[in-house]
C-alpha cells in the first residue's frame, strides 16, 4: 500500500502537465502523418449525448480513427492517453486534476478523447459526471469486458460501442498505395502480390512500418497477455497460460473443448479454462464464432476460435501455422466478415452437421443473407466438389440461395446441383 501511496505523490499537477504537453506535441505531429480513413469513422457521432466508445485489440488504429473522426469535425478537443506508463498509479480522484490541466492546455472545450480508459480505476464515473455537463465524450479501450460491464452498469444507455479491428485490405492497398480497383494487367498482377504480402503480414497498421515485424508481433502478444490478462486478472498460473493462448493461436482456426484444454495444460478445474478462454477473447486477441444453431445450448458450447489478426499465428516465438494458407485466408474473410457485420447489424455464424461444414452464415435476425465457403486452392476436383457440397448443405438447411466460394485466384459462375455458385478470389471480393 506504502508504494501506491508513493506513486500517486508523483503525480502531482506539475507532471501531468508535463505529460499532457507532450501528449499534445504527438497529436500535432499526427496531424502530418499520412493516415489512412476508414469506414468505421462514420459510425462515431460527436453530436450525441452518449458516449462514443471504440473497442478493438491494441495497435489496431482505435487512437487514429477517433483523432480522425474529431479533427474532419472540426471542433476543439482535448486529449489524454492513460497508457503512458508515466501516468502509473494515477487514481480516480485525480481525474478532475486531469481535467482542470486539460482546461489550462487547451482552453475551453466540449470534446473530450479518452485513449485506453479501461487502465483508470472509476474512469466511468467520471465519464458519466462529464456526460450530465453536455462534455462530447470518445473513448478508447482494448478490453471487451471492463468496459461493456462497466458501461452498460453505470452509464446505463448513455454509451455507444463500435468495434474497430486490424486493416482490412483495401486499407494495406491504401497504406501501401496499391491500386485496389483497378482492371488492367499491371494493377491486377499488383494486387496480387500485395495480397500474398497481407495473408503474411496481416493487418495491424503499425506493423507496416516496422523492419523487425517478428519482434513488433511478439512485443504486442507480451503486452496483451502480461499487462492486460495477467496483472487485471491476477492469474495464478502464468506459465500455463500463457502456453494455452500460445497453443490457442498455434491451431486457430479450431474448435474448443475446455475439459481438453484443462487435461492438456493441468488447470486443477475446467472453470479455470473457461475464464483464461474468456479473458483472451475480452482482450480480443481470439475471436470466437458461434455454431448457427437453434438451440442457445448448442450455440454457445460449440464455438470456434479465429486470430484477431493473421500476423498473431506465425510472428511468434515457437509458432507452428506459418505454412497453412487455407487457415490464413478463412481467418481473413472472417475479419473482413465482422467488419461488414458490424457496420450493418448482422452476426456470422458456422455451420457443421455430420461430416459437411459451411464455413461462415452471415445472418440477420433469424434470416442467413448468405452462405461462403473458404478454400485457398480448388484446382484439385475432390476439394472442390467438398466445399461446393458445404454450401449445398447451407442452402438445404437454412434455404439460403445467395451462395458463395472464396479462393486465393479463382473466379467463376457455377451451378453445383441445381444451386448457383458465385466464386470469386479474396482480394476481388473485400
Amino acid at each position: 500500500m506504502a508504494h501506491k501511496k508513493d506513486v500517486v505523490k508523483v503525480l502531482d499537477k506539475y507532471v501531468i502537465e508535463t505529460v499532457l504537453l507532450d501528449q499534445k506535441a504527438e497529436l500535432e505531429s499526427r496531424r502530418k502523418k499520412l493516415l489512412c480513413a476508414r469506414p468505421e469513422e462514420k459510425l462515431i457521432d460527436l453530436h450525441s449525448t452518449q458516449a462514443q466508445v471504440v473497442i478493438g485489440v491494441r495497435r489496431s488504429g482505435k487512437s487514429t480513427l477517433c483523432f480522425l473522426a474529431l479533427e474532419h469535425a472540426d471542433v476543439n478537443y482535448a486529449y489524454v492517453d492513460f497508457d503512458d506508463d508515466r501516468l502509473l498509479g494515477l487514481q480516480t480522484e485525480q481525474l478532475n486534476d486531469i481535467l482542470e490541466v486539460l482546461y489550462k492546455i487547451y482552453g475551453d472545450f466540449e470534446y473530450l478523447f479518452l485513449d485506453e480508459v479501461q487502465d483508470i480505476i472509476g474512469w466511468h464515473l467520471f465519464v458519466n459526471r462529464l456526460l450530465r455537463q453536455d462534455m462530447h465524450i470518445v473513448v478508447t479501450g482494448s478490453n471487451a469486458k471492463l468496459l461493456s460491464s462497466e458501461l452498460s452498469t453505470y452509464l446505463s444507455g448513455r454509451s455507444k460501442e463500435i468495434y474497430l479491428y486490424p486493416f482490412s485490405f483495401q486499407e494495406y492497398c491504401t497504406m501501401k498505395d496499391v491500386d485496389y480497383s483497378g482492371r488492367t494487367t499491371k494493377a491486377t498482377g499488383l494486387r496480387r502480390a500485395a495480397f500474398d504480402d497481407y495473408m503474411k503480414q496481416g493487418g495491424l497498421p503499425e506493423l507496416l512500418l516496422n523492419s523487425d515485424q517478428r519482434a513488433y508481433v511478439r512485443n504486442l502478444v507480451d503486452n496483451i497477455l502480461k499487462r492486460d490478462i495477467e496483472q487485471r486478472y491476477k492469474i495464478a498460473y502464468k506459465a500455463a497460460f500463457e502456453q494455452m493462448a500460445h497453443h490457442l493461436l498455434n491451431t486457430a482456426p479450431c474448435q474448443v473443448v475446455t475439459t481438453n484444454l484443462s487435461d492438456l495444460f493441468h488447470f486443477k478445474s475446467e472453470h479455470t479454462a473457461k475464464n483464461y478462454l474468456t479473458y483472451l477473447k475480452e482482450a480480443f486477441l481470439l475471436i470466437g464464432v458461434n455454431k448457427y444453431a437453434h438451440k442457445s445450448r448448442l450455440r454457445v458450447a460449440q464455438e470456434k476460435l479465429y486470430a484477431v489478426d493473421v500476423a498473431m499465428m506465425n510472428m511468434r516465438d515457437n509458432a507452428l501455422s506459418a505454412e497453412n494458407l487455407g487457415w490464413r485466408l478463412e481467418t481473413i474473410v472472417l475479419i473482413q466478415l465482422l467488419r461488414k457485420c458490424k457496420l450493418n447489424g448482422w452476426d456470422v455464424y458456422y455451420l457443421k452437421e455430420r461430416s459437411s461444414e459451411c464455413d461462415f452464415l452471415v445472418c440477420q435476425n433469424n434470416q442467413v443473407l448468405q452462405a461462403i465457403q473458404v478454400s485457398y486452392d480448388i484446382s484439385s476436383e475432390k476439394t472442390r466438389k467438398r466445399e461446393l457440397n458445404g454450401l449445398k448443405m447451407a442452402a438445404q438447411m437454412t434455404g439460403c440461395k445467395n451462395l458463395l466460394l472464396l479462393t486465393d485466384h479463382e473466379y467463376e459462375d457455377t451451378t453445383f446441383e441445381g444451386l448457383d455458385v458465385k466464386i470469386r478470389p479474396v482480394h476481388e471480393w473485400q
